[in-house]
């Protein structure tokens, strides 16, 4: 098992420049497609502890369901959107990398630089 895993979703393009960009460094990570095969509850909390940012940050909030499922509203609680993304994985913003330096939702794909020389 490699020490980098990606959380990742083919059809995005900087999900895609952010798993070229490990290949050509020389790593070949674990590859999640978390549309396929959707983190748990206990899962997705850990990722979001280790990456350090607010629930919020790690929604979608583009996606036309957050607006239809009203999650924009200042009331929605913290486990009502991580309810939200595991019934709706497309809520799931992408893609988060694992790696030995740390966790991170690596928007913009140029971020990766800060766990991955």
């Amino acid at each position: 098992m490699s020490a980098f895993t990606i959380y990742h979703n083919p059809r995005c393009g900087t999900s895609r420049n952010v798993l070229q960009a490990l290949r050509d460094g020389g790593v070949e990570p674990t590859i999640i497609e978390y549309l396929k095969t959707p983190p748990d509850r206990a899962t997705l909390k850990q990722l979001i502890a280790a990456m350090g940012v607010p629930v919020r940050e790690v929604v979608r909030t583009k996606e036309a369901l957050y607006q239809e499922l009203g999650l924009d509203a200042a009331t929605v609680s913290d486990e009502q959107l991580i309810d939200a993304m595991l019934e709706h994985p497309v809520l799931i913003n992408r893609p988060i990398v694992v790696a030995p330096k740390g966790t991170m939702l690596v928007r913009p794909s140029e971020r990766l630089a800060e766990i991955f020389p």
